[in-house]
């Protein structure tokens, strides 16, 4: 089932001043005919793992409509595929970003660390067992990088947020500014899994350890808030056991929702979706088309929410 949850109340002169002007020029302007100020979003994109492809529909509800995000909040895969957005990337572009990345399973761990011997993964990552990971990001941020200009955060077209967590501190860390794709590893360094990147004197690991769904950071800053919790549900087995690489995999999932339970108690946005999806582990990024279809009706609850913010919008 597509959990949803819709706080849109009337924000007419709340839309009105996300422009940066005054009530007084807004009004004035109105009155001379001129059209409304476009709808100023902020978007938080939550971590999950592959599950994290269900952002991609949502984008594309975004590029239907033609609304684009003022800034962009993301951890781990959310950070990802924001950051592939705010570099210019549409929706269709990036899922075909990760058509090709996601040639086949890269549940490596349930797999003896041996995917299949056609598995474009391979070549995207490398096993480091001696940097705090199984494995070594540095490839796929690679691969990531080919795939937009963007270098540093100042050259994205939308303002970008990315969430990590200070390993030492346990505190979380945004990152702003500096280089993207150093943000990025950082965000999605899964403890054990990916090596952590070292910043200063901060110990860099997976965002989704502090703050897996960073709609805190958008509060009271855009009129309209849009959170994507991709953190999924888990399927109850036939015969109720768990097995050692599902725990492996999906207790992180498990600390992950209850964390973001936590931050939607001190901070509510305007909208909050959340894809019902389950069985699709970590790394699991050949199950895109399936995400893609389990998707649907939560990227049609975005959409009917979205058009009820446009048409409070207009005068």
């Amino acid at each position: 089932m597509t959990t949803t949850r819709h706080w849109l109340p009337v924000l007419a002169l709340a839309l009105l001043g996300a422009s940066g002007g005054t009530h007084g020029d807004e009004m004035a302007r109105l009155s001379a005919g001129a059209a409304p100020p476009p709808l100023s979003i902020g978007l938080a994109l939550g971590s999950g793992g592959a599950t994290g492809l269900a952002h991609i529909a949502m984008l594309q509800v975004f590029d239907d409509l033609g609304v684009r995000p003022a800034r962009i909040t993301g951890t781990s895969i959310g950070a990802i595929i924001g950051a592939l957005y705010a570099a210019g990337l549409d929706a269709s572009e990036i899922r075909d970003v990760f058509d090709e990345f996601g040639g086949s399973s890269l549940d490596m761990l349930s797999g003896l660390l041996e995917a299949d011997p056609g598995d474009k993964l391979t070549g995207l990552l490398e096993i480091e067992l001696g940097n705090g990971g199984v494995l070594d990001s540095k490839r796929f941020m690679d691969f990531l990088r080919s795939k937009v200009e963007a270098r540093r955060f100042s050259d994205l077209r939308i303002p970008l947020e990315v969430v990590a967590t200070d390993y030492w501190s346990g505190k979380t860390v945004v990152l702003r500014e500096g280089d993207l794709f150093e943000a990025l590893a950082a965000s999605s360094a899964v403890p054990g899994l990916f090596p952590p990147v070292q910043r200063g004197d901060q110990l860099l690991i997976d965002g989704g350890t502090s703050n897996p769904l960073p709609v805190g950071l958008l509060a009271g800053r855009y009129p309209l808030v849009v959170a994507i919790d991709v953190s999924g549900t888990r399927e109850h087995s036939e015969d109720g056991q768990a097995g050692l690489t599902e725990l492996l995999f999906q207790t992180f999932g498990l600390m992950q929702q209850s964390l973001i339970t936590a931050q939607l108690e001190m901070s509510q946005p305007d909208v909050y979706i959340k894809p019902d999806i389950s069985g699709v582990r970590l790394l699991q990024f050949n199950r895109i088309e399936g995400v893609m279809e389990e998707s649907r009706p939560a990227a049609e609850a975005l959409r009917n929410a979205l058009r009820q913010a446009l048409e409070r919008q207009s005068p």
